[in-house]
């Protein structure tokens, strides 16, 4: 199991959950505005940063990647059973409002993978050189 860069991950949780608390005390809310997402950001530009200085040796880089690649998808679910709740306490307009959301996010889907091709073969065509030589 890699147990290589928790620190820095306990670190930035830390760091960006209190900003969080004080950012939600400021705004008057009794609430971590933003705390975890601070906390990933700040992840990753130190990772980012200590790379380039060359602090890091190989295995606690990886680490560092095996932690953000758990840490992200606990968040989007944490972040999503709380906005299941509130929806249901909200009554049905949030709800519909989170239906239609979701429904044109799918409905998206096609269209963007389209347009990614579209960019990818004519990118392609511009860089293969012709075969139609007279």
């Amino acid at each position: 199991m890699i147990i290589y860069g928790v620190s820095l991950l306990a670190i930035c949780t830390l760091v960006g959950i209190s900003i969080g608390q004080v950012l939600g005390h400021l705004l008057g809310l009794p609430a971590n505005v933003g705390g975890v997402g601070i906390a990933m950001i700040l992840l990753i530009l130190s990772g980012s940063y200590l790379n380039k200085k060359g602090v890091i040796d190989p295995k606690t880089e990886q680490g560092v990647e095996f932690w953000s690649a758990v840490y992200i998808p606990v968040v989007v679910a944490m972040a999503a059973k709380q906005n299941v709740f509130g929806a249901f306490s909200g009554g049905a307009m949030a709800i519909s409002a989170g239906v239609t959301a979701v429904v044109l996010g799918f409905a998206l889907v096609p269209v963007l993978d389209r347009m990614g091709k579209e960019k990818t073969q004519a990118s392609t065509s511009i860089s293969s050189p012709s075969t139609d030589r007279v």
